[in-house]
Formats: C-alpha cells, structure tokens, sequence
C-alpha cells in the first residue's frame, strides 16, 4: 500500500470513528473531535509530544482567527437583544402589514437580526413575536414562524461572523469582506424564495395549526428600570446591525482600488478587518443603544455576558476542529488529496458541499461539519490554484446546513417552541434547510463562472 493510499484510509477510518462517537456514544463534539485528531496523529506513527504539539497548533491557530470574530459578534448581539433593538426592528418590519405580507416582512427583519448574533439565540428572542404575529392576524403560526427561521438560518449559514462561516474563512484564508459580499449575493435571493415563497408552497403541508394560548410569554428580564423615558432608536438600532457588513465591504471594494502603502489603503485595509469593525460597532452599540436609553454598565455587562455564555462550547468545538485539521495536515493527507484531485473530474466547490453535506447528515451539527469538513477540503486550493477561497468557504458552509433531521439540537428546537410533530418539523424546516443549501449551492456555481 502506498503512503498517499495509507494516509487517505487512516484519515477516512478517522471521520468514521467520529461520527460513532458522536452518534453512537453520545460523546460531546469537543471531546470527539479531539479524540479523533490524537487517534489519527497516533496511528500514523507520529509521537506523543509532536502529536500534542500537532494539536495544540492547530486549536490555536483556528482560535486565533475565528475567536475575536466570533467574540465580539456574540456581544454585539448580546446588547442588541438585550436593548430591545432586536425587537425593534422586528416589531417595525411587521407593523400592522396584512397577513399576506408577513413573511416577507419577518424574512427581512429575521436575516438583520440573525447577522450578529448565534441562531438559537436569536430564535428563541423572536418565539414571542411569532406567536403575537400569528394571533394577531388569525394565521397559523408557522406562516409566520417558518420564514422566520429562513431569514435567521441564512445568517448563520452564509455569513460571519457566525461560526461555521468564519471558521471556513480562517481554514481557507479567505477574505471575510468578500466572503460577506458573495454571502449576501446569494443569500438574499434564496431567503425570498425559502422565507415567503416557501412558506405558501409548504402551508398546505403545515397541518393542524398549535395552540396559539400556549406560547412563551416575552422575557423582560433584560429590559431597562420603569423609569426609562427614551426608547430604543429604529435607526441606531439598524445602523449597529448593518454597521459591520457595510464597514467590511467598503474596505473590500477600496483596498482594490487604492495602493498598498498609502494612507487610504491604511484606512480600507481597517475597515477590512472583522474584529476592528464589530469592535467599532460593539462600541457605537454600547453608547447609541445602551447608555443613550438608560442602561446602567452593570446591565450592559450582564447582557455581553449572557451573550457570551452560550459561546463556550462553540469555541472548544472549533478550536478541535482545527487541530484535527492540523494533525490531518501533519500525517500528509494534504498532500495525498492534491496529489489526487488534479484527476478528479468533480468541481472542487461540488466536492466542498458533499463532503460537509454528509458529514452534516451524519453528525446533525453544523458547526461540526464545518470543522471536520475544512480538514479534508482545503488541500484541495493546492490543486487549483485559481479557486476563490471565499466560494469554498461558503460551499463548505452552505453543504453543513443540508438534510437537518434528529441529530440536529435545531430540529427539537423548532419542533418544540411551535408544538408541532416530527413530521410537521420535516415538512417545514427540514424542506426548508434542504432547499436553503440546494440553492445555496447552485448560487455558488453560478457565481464561481464570473469569480475567480
């Protein structure tokens, strides 16, 4: 057997003992993923400490380049939440539209609230404002609950700084200017047609509608003391959400168009960079939504931390996801999947989608398909040195959202806060995840025949 041979079976046995971890053992992902990495580092020959070595570069490096991103776009959304611009601009965006109207309008309000901030954060803050929405217009709750998961799950599917997205782009060294640009090119139409144009193909299949009486009552937990006199501003409450992506882009486009080395490519270069934009959001967010409402810096602080609790376990994911991309890198399948892709007659961003698709399917995560998949993906620029990295990054993401079903914490997630039934939930969101990654797919294609 030869060593390219070698290195691709161990790495293959390797993905498979992480799916039965995960699967079968019920192992956290965490410890899977690190498993796996040693396993694998040990199995072909390398010693203990390179091994740990291994790892430990690995998980740094990926934390090094996802963990701010990831950070501060966690806080932004702690205090949009938390100051009740979230709700803001939902309760705008709906108003008092007529029911055909509504899930167009809570598709768009849920993709700017979702650009910020972790997708069950963000879904469960907006569960009352779907059942206020439903009762209000006598409209079964998934006409307006479904597109609302549409508009959130394109968020967290294409764009950062969530943490699949951002992590392909630290894995691929992708610009995340650009990643956000050709996110928001293909998502925006794909969010139209799975947000509101699905929701009325899929209303025949809704079924019996849930009980309206029984919903979660709004959290006011958060909110500012009764003696708050100004209220949460629609505008600043938009500008700190579109803040980042509006920064990030105008750095892309000036860097192109400026010379490195003058003070304006300094200024767009800034601009560029993900953790300076959301740092300057973090902190228009704090002064414009915070203190200028009448948040105290203990509230303000609580939000942020509350925020960043859910974080915990998505970083230890994605710090293990990286140094099982590191060891696989270490023991040459990197060097085997080159040497063996420039005869593959497969599109490498198709081989992108299928490998994290799958791994999706089997290990119900995203986020962990994501990290497993960047492993065996990113050998693959060797090979084609004109790949855009910011496509691959974004068919690896759009591929770890496919076939969402019982494996997945968001599929009881939704299942459980509309009361609907395994099937129900498989007619709505998991149709809906699987056309959102279809299509997300074919719009990636589209665009690599004008991308470079």
């Amino acid at each position: 057997m030869s060593d390219n041979v070698q290195h691709l079976v161990l790495a293959g046995a390797a993905i498979v003992v992480l799916i039965l971890l995960i699967t079968k053992l019920k192992l956290h992902p965490f410890l899977a993923l690190s498993f796996t990495a040693l396993g694998l580092a040990f199995a072909n020959g390398i010693g203990p400490e390179a091994t740990v070595e291994h790892f430990e570069t690995g998980f740094g490096n990926t934390l090094g380049g996802s963990g701010p991103t990831i950070g501060l776009g966690t806080i932004l959304g702690g205090i949009l939440l938390g100051t009740g611009g979230a709700d803001r601009i939902a309760t705008a965006f709906l108003g008092s539209r007529p029911i055909a109207w509504i899930p167009t309008a809570i598709t768009a309000a849920a993709l700017l609230i979702g650009m910020p901030h972790l997708f069950d954060v963000s879904f469960v803050m907006l569960v009352p404002l779907v059942y206020a929405a439903a009762k209000r217009t006598g409209s079964h709750l998934l006409w307006v609950g479904l597109p609302m998961a549409a508009g959130l799950y394109i968020s967290h599917g294409l764009l950062p700084p969530h943490p699949s997205p951002t992590l392909a782009v630290s894995a691929y060294d992708a610009s995340t200017g650009l990643t956000l640009l050709y996110g928001l090119i293909i998502g925006i139409p794909i969010a139209v047609l799975t947000g509101p144009v699905l929701t009325k193909v899929a209303s025949r299949w809704f079924g019996p509608a849930p009980d309206l009486d029984k919903g979660p009552v709004p959290d006011q937990s958060a909110n500012a003391p009764e003696t708050l006199r100004r209220p949460v501003s629609l505008t600043l409450s938009l500008i700190t959400v579109l803040l980042p992506p509006a920064l990030m882009l105008i750095g892309t486009i000036g860097t192109e168009q400026t010379t490195e080395g003058t003070w304006q490519y300094t200024v767009f270069e800034a601009c560029d960079n993900p953790v300076l934009t959301l740092l300057a959001a973090v902190v228009f967010a704090v002064f414009a939504l915070g203190l200028r409402t009448g948040f105290t810096g203990t509230q303000l602080q609580k939000m942020t931390a509350k925020g960043l609790g859910a974080v915990g376990a998505i970083v230890l994911i994605l710090g293990a996801g990286g140094a099982l991309k590191e060891v696989l890198s270490a023991t040459g399948v990197d060097q085997a999947i080159s040497d063996y892709a420039v005869s593959w007659s497969v599109p490498p961003l198709l081989l992108a989608w299928c490998v994290a698709a799958l791994l999706r399917i089997c290990l119900g995560s995203a986020t962990v398909a994501t990290a497993a998949a960047t492993g065996i993906v990113a050998p693959l620029m060797g090979a084609y040195p004109d790949l855009s990295p910011e496509l691959l990054v974004l068919a690896t993401a759009s591929g770890a959202v496919m076939l969402s079903h019982v494996n997945d914490s968001g599929f009881w997630l939704f299942k459980e806060y509309f009361q609907l039934s395994i099937g129900q939930t498989l007619r709505t969101w998991t149709l809906m995840l699987s056309v959102q990654s279809l299509l997300s797919l074919g719009g990636i294609m589209l665009l690599s025949t004008v991308v470079s």
